[in-house]
């Protein structure tokens, strides 16, 4: 035998109706535009992996060289692009060595002043002859800019 429950059952009001509907509404959209940034996000990571994949495994290398000398060694843009594309050095193609140029991430002021700090405390050398060390063609090939925040911030 099934048991009988006396449970109230209160039938929502007009205003109670309408304020459930619009909350459904509501979470519909909300939940709709979650489900469109999330296949955007997808997409735009596709995408990303896509032009990742499509990049030659030759400009990929140039660009890990790349970082490895301006963290290793804190050089300049121009003094990795041509130590990248010296036949002395890692004999990249220009193109592998412009791609790598153009996508590495880096903090040249930072890399002026390491430099600077390096030949100012291990070479005891003057500021004005770490600023022509550190914009020489000969030397490091930061830009002026670089050379000048490096001995602006030296200590």
């Amino acid at each position: 035998m099934a048991e009988k429950t006396d449970a109230p059952t209160a039938t929502p009001t007009a205003e109670e109706l309408k304020a459930i509907e619009e909350e459904t509404k509501k979470k519909a959209e909300a939940d709709k535009k979650a489900k469109e940034e999330a296949e955007a996000k997808d997409k735009a990571a596709a995408e990303a992996k896509a032009k990742e994949d499509s990049v030659p495994r030759e400009h990929k290398s140039a660009l890990k060289k790349a970082e490895m000398y301006a963290e290793a060694m804190n050089m300049s843009k121009t003094g990795i692009y041509d130590q990248l594309t010296s036949e002395y050095g890692e004999n990249f193609p220009p193109e592998a060595a412009q791609y790598a140029i153009d996508n590495i991430v880096f903090d040249w002021k930072e890399n002026a002043l390491k430099k600077a700090q390096s030949y100012a405390e291990d070479m005891s050398m003057s500021d004005s002859a770490v600023y022509d060390q550190l914009i020489s063609e000969y030397g490091e090939k930061f830009t002026a800019e670089e050379a000048q925040y490096a001995i602006d911030n030296l200590e």
